[in-house]
């Protein structure tokens, strides 16, 4: 089925487990090391609300959205939207993000899906994702992020 919205697709092969790699896109406490200081709160169930807020101010929420699909280690699928724009199907996007062991790494493929042609949006994650999922892989094989990534002041 071909869609005439944009999508983005960014793979990487990274030296860790399935299970490493889960937890380093779900739990806060890693997501804060690597993602410009940010936390993904959820419970992580299908149908539960998810939030990339700021780690430090909770209040402060740059995307929201809702889980759709959550089989860890393996496979995790968000819609993902501004927050003032949940309301808008059209403004809401899909993020699949598949955990793959490969002999002994691990493929993510994050796959986002339902991208406004010429939307900040599109513009952003173009940008946004290759950062993070590189420091996340720097992160994961190293112990410690790429330095931009780590303060939300390094992003801007």
């Amino acid at each position: 089925m071909s869609t005439s919205k944009p999508q983005f697709v960014y793979v990487t092969y990274i030296s860790t487990t399935p299970e490493k790699l889960w937890n380093a896109l779900t739990d806060g406490e890693l997501t804060k090391q690597y993602w410009v200081r940010h936390r993904n709160a959820s419970d992580w169930k299908p149908g539960s609300p998810w939030r990339h807020e700021d780690y430090d101010n909770p209040k402060l929420v740059d995307i929201a959205g809702q889980v759709l699909e959550s089989a860890p280690p393996r496979r995790l699928v968000l819609t993902w939207a501004n927050p003032s724009d949940l309301a808008d199907p059209a403004k809401v996007s899909r993020v699949t993000f598949e955990i793959e062991p490969v002999k002994d790494i691990v493929r993510l493929t994050v796959t986002h899906e339902e991208l406004e042609s010429e939307s900040a949006m599109l513009k952003g994650i173009t940008m946004g994702w290759p950062i993070v999922l590189s420091s996340l892989k720097t992160f994961l094989e190293t112990g410690t992020a790429i330095p931009m990534t780590t303060t939300r002041e390094g992003w801007h």
